[in-house]
């Protein structure tokens, strides 16, 4: 028993695969191949304009500003960080000073010592606080 032929119900894809593929291949050929280079210069480890680390102790002082002093020099926190990990690579580590203002604000300490122990350095400590032993009475 043969059955009349019906119409086919399903779509014949290949058609438009082989479109599909020509258009890709027409799409590969016209871009343009990336011939050309820009030279970028990429930030190094190295802080050019920081001074140079002390090899027996370092001073990192925060002033009423909210500046950043390495050894009275003034750095911004990511020439903190270079000069952090330049004393790391020294044979033998310097010691490392804290000395925040009494009027610096929290906010810049806190961002200080984040970058300090972020940095791994292990001979660290805080001074000139002898200074506020006593309250002043108002």
């Amino acid at each position: 028993m043969n059955q009349p032929e019906r119409p086919m119900g399903e779509m014949n894809t290949t058609p438009l695969i082989d479109v599909m593929l020509v258009l890709l291949i027409m799409f590969v050929i016209t871009i343009p191949a990336a011939t050309h280079s820009i030279d970028i210069d990429l930030p190094t480890d190295r802080c050019i304009e920081c001074p140079a680390p002390d090899s027996v102790k370092n001073l990192v002082a925060l002033d009423d500003a909210d500046t950043l002093l390495w050894n009275g020099e003034p750095i911004t926190q990511s020439q903190l960080a270079t000069l952090l990990n330049q004393t790391l690579t020294m044979p033998v580590e310097p010691e490392l000073q804290f000395q925040p203002s009494a009027n610096a604000s929290y906010d810049a300490s806190a961002r200080a010592l984040a970058t300090i122990e972020a940095s791994g350095v292990t001979r660290f400590g805080f001074v000139g606080n002898e200074r506020y032993r006593q309250f002043a009475s108002r």
